[in-house]
């Protein structure tokens, strides 16, 4: 059968049985069947988007090439100031527009890519909407118009999620959410930013290197109320640096003629501005999937799913963002490989030990488990372990020494509960993060392992050692 099966013509093109219907082809979908083909079980993803859902089309890769675009731009335009490593440049100039469509390019790439693994497993692509009848049934409308009917024995819902709006400001003219921000071709002159937590800083950060006059707008006392201080605090102070104005304990109230009216501590006040970006949060893309015909059990708006991912009703299955907080990408991948071996018969649950989270600012933050309040909060006696990057000779080179990376471990047996850096590059020691409370580790295992030299990973286990008692280099 055709690989795309809605690019038939006619109106109608009748109906098919298959073993597993998944329905969205974002990341938790794409290795759903992926998992599935692998699995010999016939399966069925339904997108009316390319496959890679919102994280590869419009999220996370889109907003990190665009942050590094932003990245390069800012290191040419300090160099043209003053050439601290030896560089002289002029003033450097940016065309959005070629950057866009370079960001586009990967993006395309990576399209090819997963609809490439999918064929090679074996599971059907339907380019298209699938609205649910029931527990086993969908209407699947092409985007040719063309409609067919689909049944299953299993059903997997991973239609993800969507930018919230706030009532008095709905998207549309100036108000813009991620989608449309990873969409510009000119850098507004003016942006703010109305949520003071990931989306909305690492795309002001981006955007403020950029040239734009940003200003954020966060309700909370502090950006990035969700992490502790101690990793945020390095992140404010390059916000400052930027020029970014940061209005904490304030709420946007309506659109001015030139801009947002905020409402603060000290009353009301106009913000200019061309472009309004709102990052206030995501809620489940459950609209038009029918899902009010299964009467699911939700939690607060999210479907709500076991330990394998199972919804209240048998052989309908949930995954990523639609099933809630954390709402990140390898959090579906991983509920996705989960339920395909699920349905084919494998024992298998999820239940991670933890889930990295990460920050693209700059500087970067990385968080694994429990930070030394929360551990605390749990009822935990700790001893934390804090290495900072000043003393660290990557850092140095890499001319960025600001951050740290720290060990969060139980006082009795030295099981480490959490890790966390803030700084350059930090981001790729989430693995190494993960690995090591995956795997039950202690802070002598990972002072014990030889770390290479000269890295940024070597304040892992410099700060195992702090922990210990015993640190090396500071």
């Amino acid at each position: 059968m055709s690989q795309q099966l809605a690019a038939q013509t006619g109106p109608s093109l009748g109906s098919r049985h298959v073993r597993v219907l998944i329905i969205g082809g974002g990341p938790g979908g794409y290795v759903a069947g992926i998992r599935a083909g692998q699995l010999e079980l016939d399966a069925v993803v339904v997108d009316s988007q390319p496959m890679g859902g919102t994280c590869l089309n419009i999220g996370c890769i889109p907003s990190k090439a665009l942050i590094h675009a932003a990245d390069e731009f800012a290191v040419a335009a300090e160099q043209a100031k003053g050439a601290p490593l030896g560089i002289s440049v002029s003033a450097p100039t940016i065309d959005l527009g070629r950057t866009m469509a370079w960001k586009d390019g990967i993006v395309q790439r990576l399209n090819h890519g997963v609809a490439g693994l999918l064929a090679k497993a074996g599971t059907s692509v339907i380019e298209g909407r699938a609205t649910l009848l029931d527990g086993k049934t969908a209407e699947v409308t092409g985007l040719d118009g063309s409609t067919q009917r689909l049944t299953a024995e299993h059903v997997i819902i991973a239609t993800g999620s969507e930018p919230m709006a706030l009532p008095s400001l709905p998207f549309g003219g100036p108000v813009i959410s991620s989608t449309e921000a990873l969409a510009l071709t000119d850098v507004p002159t003016g942006l703010v930013v109305v949520g003071g937590g990931y989306i909305g800083l690492e795309l002001g950060i981006a955007f403020a290197k950029l040239g734009a006059e940003v200003t954020i707008v966060e309700a909370e006392e502090r950006i990035l109320p969700s992490y502790d201080r101690q990793l945020t605090t390095p992140v404010a102070r390059s916000l400052d640096t930027l020029g970014v104005k940061v209005l904490t304990s304030s709420r946007a109230v309506e659109l001015a003629d030139d801009g947002l009216v905020v409402e603060g501590p000290n009353g009301r006040r106009t913000v200019a501005a061309d472009k309004i970006l709102v990052t206030v949060g995501r809620r489940a893309s459950v609209r038009a999937t029918g899902l009010e015909h299964l009467g699911l059990t939700m939690n607060n708006g999210f479907v709500a799913v076991d330990d394998r991912c199972q919804t209240s009703m048998r052989n309908v299955w949930a995954v990523g963002d639609v099933t809630g907080e954390p709402m990140l990408a390898h959090r579906a991948m991983k509920q996705g490989e989960v339920v395909a071996e699920a349905i084919a018969g494998r024992p298998t649950v999820f239940e991670p030990i933890s889930i990295p989270a990460i920050v693209f600012t700059d500087p970067e933050i990385v968080s694994v488990g429990l930070g030394p309040d929360e551990a605390e909060a749990h009822g935990l006696d700790v001893i934390v372990g804090r290495f900072p990057l000043s003393a660290n000779g990557r850092s140095m080179t890499l001319a960025s020494e600001v951050g740290f990376v720290r060990t969060v471990a139980r006082a009795d047996d030295h099981l480490i509960v959490g890790l966390q850096a803030v700084g350059r590059s930090v981001a790729e020691l989430s693995t190494a993060f993960g690995l090591a409370l995956e795997m039950g580790a202690r802070l002598e295992d990972v002072a014990d392992t030889i770390h290479s030299h000269p890295t940024v990973g070597e304040g892992l286990a410099e700060s195992a050692m702090a922990a210990l008692g015993h640190a090396l280099h500071i």
